[in-house]
């Protein structure tokens, strides 16, 4: 596994339209840089990120380490809306949380159609947890653990994937998890970053004495840690709050008084906690990509490091850059 890798979502369209084009320059640049694993699901543009990734993949004859993820089926629209689910031109199809065994089994054999794959890698359970599913969610977890995570297993066993776990945007429901049965992995969104650490660093301790393997995506925050002036200010998929703005600012001023990169101070810290084997910031385009690698490749002077524990910006026990 590779330090760090690609987040697909933006290959599917997530927030902003890209060509084809733009999706096979990421691909490549993002294998030409060493990024050698790329994490991508149904969901993401409802289809369209792993269509784009198995056209790279069947044309370029690479051979990538690939996550995907179960949970939804896609649906065929027809003459039905399709919901855009925060992707510009998603693909005709509606994604249904199903997590059915049944229902694994369907999404797993239409993203081996999509991706062009006989197996993946990593294959992940998508979207459970309360944050998710509200008031369903016991019922759904309960679901999730008697037939979709088995099913996992059943495919992992059938040699169709190496490892298997969760791909989720909390940490409650991977510790509920992980209370019923051991898991491989666990690929866990915007809740271990620089912004926000404090509840997630001691799980992740408890990962790393139980060997689960942790995967970093959304280190930026939906973008907030990266954002460029002009652009929207997201976090967890939707308008920044107050609090966290507030903190990015103070995050960027320190980062300015050390002559450092908000962005590979962001990227550097999530890779820092030894139970994280790899972090997977999205690009979507070739210079994104190359942008992405040069912020993991930049030196931090490592008085920044304690300056952000002086001012209470990181917890005083949190794990950073050695």
């Amino acid at each position: 596994m590779p330090d760090y890798g690609l987040g697909a979502a933006g290959l599917g369209n997530l927030y902003t339209e890209i060509s084809d084009d733009e999706a096979k320059g990421a691909l490549q640049a993002a294998l030409q840089s060493g990024l050698h694993y790329i994490d991508t699901a149904p969901f993401y543009g409802h289809g369209l990120s792993e269509q784009r990734v198995g056209a790279f993949l069947r044309a370029s004859g690479a051979n990538p380490v690939i996550s995907t993820k179960v949970g939804r089926v896609l649906r065929p629209a027809g003459t039905q809306p399709i919901p855009d689910n925060g992707f510009a031109s998603p693909a005709p199809f509606i994604p249904e949380f199903d997590y059915s065994a049944e229902g694994v089994r369907a999404s797993f054999a239409d993203s081996q159609k999509r991706l062009g794959v006989r197996s993946v890698d990593i294959l992940l359970l998508h979207d459970i947890g309360e944050m998710t599913h509200g008031a369903a969610h016991q019922e759904v977890f309960d679901q999730a653990r008697t037939e979709a995570l088995p099913e996992m297993a059943a495919l992992q066993a059938e040699g169709q994937t190496k490892w298997i776990g969760l791909g989720v945007n909390e940490i409650e429901v991977c510790q509920q998890v992980l209370d019923h049965m051991d898991l491989d992995v666990l690929l866990i969104a915007g809740r271990y970053t620089l912004l926000e650490h404090a509840a997630s660093g001691p799980f992740l301790d408890e990962c790393h004495r139980r060997n689960v393997k942790v995967i970093i995506g959304g280190a930026f925050n939906s973008g907030l840690l990266a954002a460029l002036d002009d652009e929207p200010l997201r976090y967890d998929y939707a308008e920044a709050p107050l609090w966290a703005i507030e903190r990015v600012q103070k995050l960027r001023e320190l980062c300015a008084a050390y002559d450092t990169s908000l962005p590979a101070a962001a990227l550097q810290f999530c890779h820092a906690h030894p139970a994280v084997v790899c972090v997977i910031p999205g690009a979507r385009n070739a210079a994104q990509v190359r942008q992405v690698v040069r912020w993991t490749q930049l030196p931090i002077d490592p008085e920044f490091w304690d300056a952000l524990r002086e001012r209470s910006l990181i917890s005083p026990d949190v794990v950073v850059p050695s």
